[in-house]
């Protein structure tokens, strides 16, 4: 099943995650071969543009916004292949994004000028996941906090 937003419950669970430290947040992306612009939408009439065209939008227009939030990028990525997972799970863009804390991030998706940048981000993906993660150290044993 394709997930593009969150739920109402899995946004309010972010208050439930620590304020006070930082969070990372895995993004997996899966682009529309053609970019599906809502109806109403102004770009809906408009000629016809890839899904991660209208990423690239929805990225041009957030960047200021993100940065504001005090949000960076920590790392890309080009997924090559799913080793351990479904079959038919394939992604296009990988990337973390590190944000202050949770409320940051909460604070910044509910500014008005991101939503209406959001248009572009539904209209590009066919399928995503967004992991919030707390950091650790990396250990030895490739588990977080791990000495060993």
């Amino acid at each position: 099943m394709a997930s593009i937003n969150p739920t109402r419950g899995q946004f309010a669970a972010l208050r439930d995650v620590p304020q006070d430290a930082p969070v990372l947040m895995i993004n997996l992306l899966r682009f529309n071969k053609v970019a599906e612009y809502a109806a109403g939408d102004p770009e809906s009439g408009a000629a016809p543009v890839s899904g991660e065209t209208a990423y690239g939008r929805y990225a041009a227009e957030t960047l200021e916004i993100v940065l504001a939030a005090g949000g960076s990028q920590d790392w890309i990525g080009k997924p090559m292949l799913t080793v351990i997972g479904p079959g038919d799970e394939a992604w296009d863009h990988a990337f973390v994004a590190r944000y202050p804390s949770s409320r940051a991030f909460m604070d910044m998706v509910k500014n008005p000028d991101y939503q209406r940048a959001v248009r572009h981000r539904n209209a590009a993906t066919a399928d995503s996941r967004l992991i919030c993660c707390a950091e650790a150290a990396p250990g030895k044993t490739f588990l977080a906090g791990s000495s060993e």
